[in-house]
């Protein structure tokens, strides 16, 4: 977006030495010497490339050891180093349902062994502890969430492809993206986002959208700002369902580094997730179609006793169809719209039962 304004600086520059030549007497064909030439009076512009240049490699140099490779028995993906005692956060998806991995860092030759602490895929995030922790291990640091803004240059770092210590570079396309994953790879409608190489089923809100490529392997990995601060780890790239659900170049998801700090900070001090911050109704369900076999509603096949459903007299065999103002099509659509409410929180949940449609307020439990 520069490069505009800088060429005009040029041709300023330009035009202005070429007034300087023609008022001392001196022509492009002229024996005059001591005039400079145009090339060096604009010097100055490469130079603030340069200076980017230097940021990026200060980042790279800075952040990239805290970044590891992850191998399970089958799936290769990436994880940050979280701490000095060999914590390490990355994705649930690339963990899986496994409990023991490899790890490669920075500083050793060989990988380490290590061994998972808790999984959350409700978040899509897990944390893993090295059984030893190498000499020269480096934490990462975690940024503010709040302060990430649209247009902010990224770069993501992994081992995409299984290739090792990777970066792609991009900018902070948008923030607060709700995006859910699911088993298949696909996306919802809303989102269209597919992990690359599959996903939890995970509704996942306050996402950030990068443009820096986002591969198999990435996953778990690092989304760094120019400050060296991990602001997101890169879960999922985006998929184009009209190009056979190939990938959708410079479309990719972070889970936001608030939400990761909070996550595994609950996982390493508690040893599980106690408090999600994410709002429930207190029921499971099934998506239900019409009979042009269009999604219609979710259908309550469970409610939990005492939860948010059970005290606003919503019942097995209903079928959800609103909440707020979000109509209720499919368990996606739902778990979207619950995604950025919080526990305690009141809404409105409108439902049929019997052919007869039924609108209650709800105070929101919690997942």
């Amino acid at each position: 977006m520069n490069a505009s304004p800088a060429r005009r600086t040029l041709r300023t520059a330009a035009a202005f030495g070429c007034c300087l030549a023609l008022l001392s007497g001196c022509s492009a064909f002229g024996d005059d010497t001591n005039a400079d030439p145009p090339a060096v009076r604009a010097a100055a512009v490469p130079l603030a490339a340069a200076d980017l240049q230097d940021q990026y490699q200060k980042v790279i140099k800075n952040v990239l050891p805290s970044v590891v490779q992850i191998q399970a028995s089958s799936d290769l993906g990436s994880g940050v180093v979280y701490d000095g005692s060999g914590h390490i956060v990355t994705n649930a998806h690339v963990v899986g349902a496994e409990k023991k991995f490899r790890v490669t860092t920075a500083s050793t030759e060989e990988p380490l062994t290590a061994t998972l602490v808790y999984s959350y895929p409700q978040q899509d995030l897990a944390v893993i502890k090295l059984d030893k922790v190498p000499a020269g291990l480096k934490a990462a640091a975690f940024g503010d969430t709040d302060k990430v803004q649209v247009g902010q240059i990224t770069l993501a770092m992994g081992s995409p492809l299984g290739l090792s210590s990777s970066v792609t570079e991009g900018i902070v396309s948008a923030t607060g993206r709700t995006v859910s994953e699911n088993t298949a790879g696909w996306g919802s409608p809303r989102s269209s986002a597919a992990e690359s190489g599959g996903g939890t089923g995970a509704t996942i809100p306050n996402m950030v959208q990068t443009s820096a490529a986002i591969n198999p392997g990435n996953s778990g990995g690092a989304l760094v700002n120019l400050d060296g601060q991990v602001i997101g780890i890169p879960t999922l790239a985006a998929s184009d369902p009209n190009l056979g659900g190939s990938a959708a170049p410079g479309i990719g998801f972070a889970i936001p580094a608030s939400m990761v700090t909070t996550v595994a900070d609950q996982i390493i001090n508690q040893g599980r997730v106690t408090d999600s911050g994410r709002a429930a109704l207190g029921i499971t369900g099934r998506t239900v179609v019409d009979v042009n076999y269009q999604p219609a509603g979710v259908a309550v096949v469970t409610v939990k006793p005492g939860d948010a459903a059970d005290k606003a007299g919503i019942r097995p065999g209903d079928t959800i169809i609103k909440v707020g103002r979000d109509d209720i099509t499919t368990i996606t659509s739902l778990a979207e719209s619950l995604a950025s409410d919080r526990p305690g929180q009141k809404t409105t949940v409108t439902y049929s039962r019997d052919g007869v449609s039924r609108t209650v307020e709800v105070t929101l439990g919690e997942q």
